[in-house]
């Protein structure tokens, strides 16, 4: 049996049981209108990428906010199911889905909602065709070219004409568009730079897309970009939709990106001061999660995270820091994905109470 105490509407941060994950609320909601008013008025939109959040709530919430194409992206059929589930009318499942179960599953939620899912391989789309042509539905497919993330995509525009073109003649799935993943060689707080490297890597999205339609298959969907590039791709003619995830929360790995704040925090408390110039934490590995380094103490620029554990933190004070057993501190995690998945909900924090609770419905989907 599992127990867990689930806060009060109205109760102050520091009546709070920790180790506790909160939101920021009005860092949270900076970042929706960041992303809501730079593409309400253009051609892209965003598609928020739900693997991030994991919450249908929070997903809705950025819909009504405006600036997006009304759905999310998910990593994982799972995620897809409780987007779905939970009211979402769209869902781009942004990874290859292989397993036949899988494939069964996904087109059981095109009954249910609009899905589209990746491809880069014909075998699979056939694969796809015949659970979609089986249960009467039509899957949307797009095909992902590699990009610079080193993962999964067709490697070449010829190849992914020819993808198209088989896609195209299968029954069940319907050729959509085409999208990628990037990553930033160098992060840079300078616009120049990400303008620079963005369009770079987009460029090579565009050339397939061109390479389809001349091959006279329209091209409806074309999805790409990243936080980091948001204000990048779209800018790009051509570019319909941006699979922007990690501004909603933030992450350190992304402090170059000051258009958004750190939403997503632990907030721990400190059961040890050891020796002097030494502290310990009530959250650890379990509560944040570690998969590029440690996390940051949120405010406290002469305390830093050296160690953690499973359950406690180490943290190492400069001379004109002091830090009492029994004092609160909130960590800003280096990878957020990993530390959302660990916890049941969201206590959303504003003015120093809580404002909302949000249960993470979709934490612990890995298949």
């Amino acid at each position: 049996m599992q127990f867990s105490l689930r806060p009060q509407i109205g109760t102050s941060l520091e009546d709070l049981d920790t180790p506790c994950l909160i939101l920021d609320m009005d860092a949270l909601d900076h970042n929706m209108a960041t992303m809501a008013e730079y593409y309400q008025d253009r051609t892209a939109k965003l598609r928020g990428h739900g693997k991030n959040h994991k919450s249908p709530a929070i997903a809705h919430r950025q819909i009504r906010r405006g600036g997006t194409v009304g759905g999310v992206c998910a990593a994982k059929v799972a995620e897809a199911e409780v987007m779905v589930h939970g009211g979402v009318p769209s869902v781009f499942v942004t990874s290859e889905i292989t397993a036949a179960l899988k494939i069964k599953r996904l087109c059981t939620l095109a009954q249910q909602a609009q899905i589209l899912v990746a491809c880069e391989d014909l075998d699979n789309a056939r694969d796809l065709s015949r659970s979609a042509a089986a249960l009467g539905v039509d899957l949307g497919v797009v095909i992902e070219i590699e990009t610079g993330l080193r993962r999964c995509g067709v490697q070449n525009p010829e190849q992914g004409v020819a993808l198209a073109q088989g896609i195209g003649s299968l029954p069940g799935i319907s050729f959509q568009g085409i999208m990628s993943h990037q990553m930033m060689d160098q992060p840079s707080s300078e616009r120049e730079d990400r303008v620079t490297e963005g369009r770079q890597l987009i460029q090579k999205v565009l050339d397939l897309k061109k390479a389809i339609e001349m091959a006279g298959i329209p091209v409806a969907i074309v999805s790409t970009g990243e936080t980091w590039s948001y204000d990048v791709a779209g800018e790009i003619p051509g570019v319909t939709e941006i699979q922007g995830g990690t501004y909603l929360l933030m992450e350190t790995s992304y402090d170059y990106m000051r258009d958004f704040q750190f939403a997503g925090k632990v907030l721990t408390t400190i059961i040890s001061t050891p020796r002097a110039g030494v502290a310990v934490g009530d959250a650890g590995i379990k509560a944040v999660g570690s998969l590029k380094g440690m996390p940051a103490v949120d405010g406290r620029p002469g305390v830093v995270v050296e160690s953690m554990d499973a359950d406690h933190a180490m943290y190492r004070l400069n001379p004109a820091s002091n830090l009492q057993i029994g004092q609160q501190l909130c960590l800003i995690p280096a990878q957020q994905d990993a530390m959302v998945s660990r916890w049941d909900r969201f206590v959303g924090i504003r003015d120093g109470k809580v404002e909302a609770v949000w249960d993470i419905e979709a934490r612990g989907c890995h298949n």
